[in-house]
């Protein structure tokens, strides 16, 4: 086997509960597709139980999250399903929260339920579908091009079907879509890819708006 074929290969070898640890982490991040449907259709709902409104909530859960995370990495705690190297660094999963905190904040919308997520939604769903896809591809086939390829079919897939499901705008879907999928691609402990690809995507967004 390659090292690059051992750089693929360590997301379960490194994962606290092995396999077990790393089938729960894709379980995990899966689930967040859930995510953006519960914060559009329900998140106001929440938001009034604390006397908030719902972008205040999602700030708010943020912060938390970033401070329960700043304990973890001072007592070096990893818990099941994180690599062992995240005992001393950002979590994916932190990482994560805050991109998608970021996206339910600054991605626009008009009217109200999932209408009002016609970026949000599919900035959040390209992270939580594409990125295990392909992670499992590079895992087990060990193939980068093969996983860039699909990555980009199913990032497509969920772009263009905001586009015919929500009037997400064309161009956009058309644009934004690969960059979900180049945001899975650098290869640094700086920043988690659970953050890049939804920043990248969205960095674009911000910058199309204007011709849209």
């Amino acid at each position: 086997m390659s090292d690059d074929s051992h750089v693929l290969a360590d997301h379960v070898d490194h994962s606290v509960g092995g396999f077990g640890g790393h089938a729960f982490r894709r379980f995990t991040h899966v689930s967040m597709t859930a995510i953006p449907f519960v914060f559009y259709l329900y998140g106001q709902d929440f938001a009034d139980i604390v006397s908030l409104d719902d972008k205040q909530l999602v700030s708010a859960v943020c912060m938390l999250i970033l401070f329960a995370e700043l304990i973890r990495i001072r007592l070096g705690i990893v818990i099941f399903g994180q690599r062992e190297y995240e005992a001393d660094q950002i979590s994916a999963l932190a990482w994560g929260g805050l991109a998608v905190s970021l996206a339910l904040l600054l991605a626009p919308g008009e009217g109200e339920g999932l209408e009002a997520g016609v970026y949000g939604i599919p900035l959040i769903v390209g992270l939580t579908l594409v990125d295990p896809i392909m992670g499992e591809i590079k895992r087990i086939k060990q193939d980068l091009k093969l996983a860039i390829y699909v990555g980009l079919v199913v990032s497509y897939a969920v772009w263009l079907g905001c586009h015919f499901w929500l009037g997400t705008d064309i161009m956009a879907a058309i644009l934004l879509a690969p960059l979900t999928v180049l945001g899975e691609l650098p290869k640094t402990k700086d920043i988690d890819d659970n953050a890049t690809m939804i920043l990248f995507p969205l960095a674009g967004l911000m910058l199309l708006l204007p011709f849209l």
